[in-house]
């Protein structure tokens, strides 16, 4: 990952259901708290745009994908699980020097 490289999330929702509100909260206090360079979450909500979901092969909400920087990476669920998110998301090779 070089400094200039952006992270772009897209979070799939269906309403502002209990589980996705949580879910775009975690993954913005992941990010503040880990990532040292910009990123983008966009939230996107299947009730208003439900043919998106083909495109990413969403089959449960929420569910977050990764789609820079590449390989693309999902994630189902609230997000509650902060290791797993970031593990999953492989942002944990930022967590060592976050934690000395």
């Amino acid at each position: 990952m070089t400094k200039d490289e952006n992270w772009e999330f897209w979070l799939y929702i269906a309403g502002q259901t209990p589980k996705s509100i949580l879910a775009l909260e975690n993954i913005t206090k992941y990010s503040e708290a880990h990532l040292k360079v910009k990123y983008i979450i966009e939230v996107i909500d299947l009730l208003k745009t439900p043919q998106l979901a083909e495109a990413d092969q969403i089959f449960a909400i929420p569910t977050l994908v990764r789609k820079a920087p590449k390989p693309l990476k999902k994630i189902i669920g609230d997000l509650s699980d902060k290791e797993k998110v970031l593990m999953g998301l492989n942002i944990h090779s930022n967590i060592a020097a976050d934690e000395k």
